[in-house]
């Protein structure tokens, strides 16, 4: 008998996520380039996520139907091991598929809207799952047994899972997510007719790939504390750090086009965060549209400002108008310089001392969670001033803050005497 082994035939790994990528390109248009990156490093990290502290997420969402989304996940599913989809699913039976001694699933979540969008009920056992399974010990304890006989028993929730549909998430699932803003093809972009019996066998070899590949660098990705690009720290590091180690793992230009996808992608997501946080609107608008460097001004005043703002939600908040309870509740969650609650105080005016908010009571909020100021002119600043009923502008009821033009110290108005 021969003693020789069998020859291992070498999986360059750089080449074999060029594969992934190009088998997404040619059934799904991304919305930028470092989404084919991630979702290509996403796919082999389902294979490796026993390396891993935590499993990101991937989440394809998008304003409208006919995005794309679906058909991410179809790809997907012929790329990940022991793929499940379902497009309703109880936490339980999760906790249970999770568990089977078949191996860790790949679970994708079509039409996840239905879960967790305004249409749906609450479903806090399946966020739960979500939220629990993204890191290697989370887990469900339940009661397993009958009646007395009831044990205790904890049920790992741990795998990848893949999510497509309209809207947004809850923001304990969106970061811990890949988030991918699906759109509508443009007349000029075409993908590939798919065909499940025609490109299932094709996507499968792939996954087989994969899988093999996976196999030999397993101990190598187990090991790898991958470099994070700067400023990439807390919940999104963690969202990308598997995907980094395996870009390293694979080599070639995999390292170098996986960090310039983390920054992107993370950098997109926190803009989106941004526009999404009706607190963060609120107050980006109240410093950019409304005091406009006044330094206290009415809360009647501040309504009108806002509900005058053609393009803001506050005409139509929840199917009602923007009011002085509803402006109260979302600023109170921001504190002040002082670290006391954003609240109304007395404002005294020619006519009386009616309740409104100062501006310094705002500068922490709008320091900590606004983007940088648009407005950068006297123009600007003085056509946004207000008027209070009776024909009185802001100017006359509250002091305006003295600002100063960064060149020329020029001050771009005079504090009202």
């Amino acid at each position: 008998m021969s003693d020789h082994k069998p020859t291992v035939v070498p999986i360059d790994g750089a080449a074999l996520l060029d594969e992934v990528e190009a088998f997404h390109r040619r059934f799904n248009i991304f919305p930028r380039e470092a989404a084919y990156v991630a979702v290509a490093l996403w796919d082999a990290h389902a294979h490796l996520i026993d390396c891993f502290e935590t499993t990101p997420r991937i989440a394809f969402l998008s304003p409208e139907p006919g995005s794309g989304k679906s058909r991410a996940l179809e790809i997907i599913e012929l790329l990940t091991p022991r793929p499940v989809t379902t497009v309703s699913a109880s936490a339980n039976g999760l906790y249970r598929l999770v568990g089977a001694p078949e191996g860790l699933p790949t679970v994708l979540f079509d039409e996840v809207d239905t879960i967790f969008g305004p249409k749906a009920g609450p479903d806090e056992a399946l966020r739960g799952f979500l939220n629990a399974g993204y890191r290697r010990n989370g887990g469900a304890l339940r009661c397993v047994g009958d009646g007395s006989n009831q044990t205790a028993q904890i049920f790992p929730s741990y795998c990848a899972v893949a999510m497509a549909g309209l809207g947004s998430l809850p923001d304990t699932v969106l970061t811990r997510s890949v988030i991918i803003r699906m759109r509508k093809r443009a007349p000029n972009e075409t993908v590939e007719s798919y065909r499940q019996r025609t490109h299932e066998k094709q996507g499968h070899a792939l996954r087989d790939r994969l899988a093999t590949w996976a196999d030999r660098v397993r101990e190598q990705i187990s090991d790898a504390w991958p470099t994070m690009p700067e400023g990439v720290t807390d919940r999104p590091a963690d969202v990308w750090e598997p995907l980094l180690a395996v870009a390293d793992a694979a080599g070639g230009d995999w390292p170098g086009r996986a960090r310039a996808a983390c920054l992107e992608l993370v950098a997109a997501a926190e803009r989106d965060n941004d526009e999404s946080s009706i607190g963060v609107r609120l107050l980006t608008d109240l410093r950019d549209h409304v005091f406009c460097g006044a330094d206290r001004l009415p809360t009647a005043v501040i309504l009108e400002c806002l509900l005058r703002m053609d393009e803001a939600p506050w005409g139509d908040l929840d199917d009602k108008q923007l009011t002085s309870r509803t402006l109260a509740k979302l600023l109170k969650q921001y504190v002040t310089p002082g670290n006391k609650p954003i609240q109304p105080r007395g404002i005294r005016t020619g006519s009386g001392t009616p309740k409104g908010y100062y501006a310094e009571d705002l500068a922490d909020a709008w320091k900590r969670y606004c983007p940088p100021p648009l407005l950068t002119s006297a123009t600007a600043a003085t056509s946004a001033t207000p008027q209070v009923s009776g024909g009185e502008s802001v100017a006359d009821t509250a002091t305006p803050i003295r600002h100063t033009h960064a060149e020329t110290a020029t001050p771009l108005f005079s504090v009202a005497g």
